[in-house]
C-alpha cells in the first residue's frame, strides 16, 4: 500500500501548512506562533483533548481511538535555527536571520497530516499522543518534556520520530535496531599563563603552545585509548588567542565536540579529555579550566519497535524502498530522551536531492509529506488495530 488515498487528496493542504510554517521560523523554546498554529489546526481536525505550554511551547494532543488500548506517542519537532536563508523560494523566511534549515517545519507537517487522518478515521484501539516539541536544536526540548513528566501523565507506552534526509531517495525509510544516532558532549577549555611582549618569551608562560599541545595530543583518544571497534569522534572546533604579532596572550582557549554511542566509552572520552589536559597544564605551567557538558544521549532504536517500524514502512514505500540495517550517524537527537524511557524507534526518511541538512539553502521536499503522514498513520493502525 503506498501513501494513503485521503492522504494523498489533502497534500496540497499540507504544502500550504508546511510553507506557511516555513516563512515564520522561531527558535529553540520560542516557538509561540508555530505552537499556536498547530493547536489552531488541531482543534479544526477535532482531536480530542490538547495540552499545550509543555516544555514552554510544546504541545501533547490526544486522538482517541475505538475501545480500550495503549498509547503511542508520535513525536515532531518545531524550532529553526539561526541561519540566513538563501533558498530564493516564494515562501522563504519572513524572519532575519531564522530559517527551516533542517526541515522541521516537514516533520510539524508530517505529523498534522497524520494527526488529520486518524482524527477522521479513528481505525484504532487505544490512543495516539502527538507530540510537538520545541528546542531540539538547542535547549533539549525533548528532556525537558520528559521531565515534566509526558510520558506517565498520559501514558505513552511507546514513541516514534522521523527525519527527513537529503541526497537519499524521495520516500526511502533508513533505520537500524540499537543506536543509531551519537551521543554529543561539548567541551570548553580555557587556559591562562602570563603575557607579555613577544620578543621575550622567556618573561612569559605562553599558553599558545600549552593549547597546541593539548589538541594534538586530544587526537590520541580515539586512535590510541578507545576499542577501535567503538565509534568515537573527538573534533577541535574553536581555538582562540592572541591579539596581535608582537604579544604573547595571557589566555586561550578552544572547544570541542565529542561523539560516542555507549555510555562506557563516552566516559572513557571524558576521563582521557580530563588526564590529558590536567597533565599537559602541568607540563607547560599554565592553568586550565574545563567545562566538560555532557549534552544529548545517544538515540538507540528498541530492536523490536525497529522491526515493527520498518515494516510499516515497507507498506508505504515497498520492499525495496527501506533500509532497516543502515549504518550509525555521528548527529546527534534530543528524541534520545524519549527512548531512554520508553522503547520506539527512529526512522530517516528520504527527499530526494537537495541542499543538505542546517546548509542555507534547504528546503524540505513537500512531497516527502505524505509519505511521512502515512507512516505514522499505519503505524498507529497497525500498532493497535481493531
Amino acid at each position: 500500500m503506498p501513501v494513503l488515498n485521503c492522504i494523498a487528496d489533502f497534500a496540497p493542504e499540507m504544502t500550504e501548512w508546511r510553507r506557511h510554517l516555513h516563512q515564520h521560523p522561531e527558535l529553540s523554546f520560542a516557538c509561540h506562533k508555530t505552537a499556536a498554529f498547530v493547536a489552531g489546526k488541531l482543534r479544526e481536525f477535532g482531536v480530542d483533548e490538547i495540552h499545550e505550554g509543555i516544555a514552554e511551547t510544546g504541545i501533547v494532543a490526544i486522538i482517541e481511538g475505538q475501545g480500550e488500548g495503549p498509547t503511542i506517542g508520535l513525536r515532531a519537532d518545531m524550532d529553526a535555527l539561526p541561519i540566513a536563508e538563501e533558498t530564493g523560494a516564494e515562501h522563504a523566511s519572513t524572519v532575519p536571520g531564522v530559517m527551516h534549515a533542517c526541515g522541521h517545519d516537514g516533520h510539524t507537517t508530517m505529523l498534522l497530516g497524520a494527526a488529520k487522518y486518524l482524527a477522521e478515521t479513528r481505525r484504532f484501539t487505544g490512543r495516539v499522543a502527538l507530540i510537538f516539541q520545541p528546542a531540539e536544536e538547542e535547549g533539549g526540548g525533548g528532556e525537558v518534556m520528559v521531565r515534566e513528566g509526558i510520558l506517565d501523565r498520559f501514558g505513552i507506552g511507546a514513541v516514534y520520530a522521523l527525519h527527513n534526509t537529503p541526497q537519499v531517495p524521495l520516500g526511502r525509510f533508513v533505520t537500524t535496531p540499537g543506536p543509531i544516532m551519537a551521543a554529543v558532549d561539548t567541551v570548553r577549555v580555557d587556559l591562562t599563563g602570563k603575557g607579555g611582549h613577544g620578543a621575550y618569551p622567556h618573561d612569559c608562560v605562553d599558553p599558545i603552545p600549552a593549547a597546541i599541545g593539548m589538541i594534538s595530543a586530544l587526537q590520541t583518544i580515539a586512535s590510541r585509548n578507545v576499542n577501535p571497534l567503538d565509534e568515537v569522534v573527538v573534533s577541535i572546533t574553536q581555538v582562540h588567542a592572541g591579539t596581535a604579532s608582537n604579544i604573547i596572550p595571557e589566555t586561550a582557549w578552544f572547544m570541542a565536540t565529542v561523539r560516542t554511542f555507549r555510555d562506557e566509552v563516552r566516559m572513557q572520552v571524558k576521563r582521557r579529555f580530563e588526564e590529558i589536559v590536567a597533565g599537559h597544564a602541568a607540563a607547560y605551567g599554565v592553568t586550565a579550566e574545563i567545562d566538560y557538558d555532557l549534552g544529548y544521549p545517544a538515540t538507540v532504536n528498541e530492536p523490536g519497535k525497529t522491526v515493527f517500524a520498518a515494516d510499516v514502512a515497507r507498506e508505504v514505500a515497498g520492499e525495496a524502498g527501506v533500509d532497516a540495517e543502515a549504518g550509525r550517524e555521528m548527529g546527534a537527537e534530543d528524541f534520545s530522551y524519549l527512548l531512554e524511557k520508553r522503547p520506539g524507534c527512529y526512522l530517516f526518511l528520504g527527499q530526494g536531492q537537495g541542499a543538505g541538512l542546517h546548509h542555507p539553502a534547504y528546503d524540505f521536499n513537500d512531497e516527502a509529506a505524505p509519505f511521512g503522514a502515512t507512516f505514522f498513520a499505519r503505524l498507529v493502525e497497525r500498532a493497535q488495530p481493531l
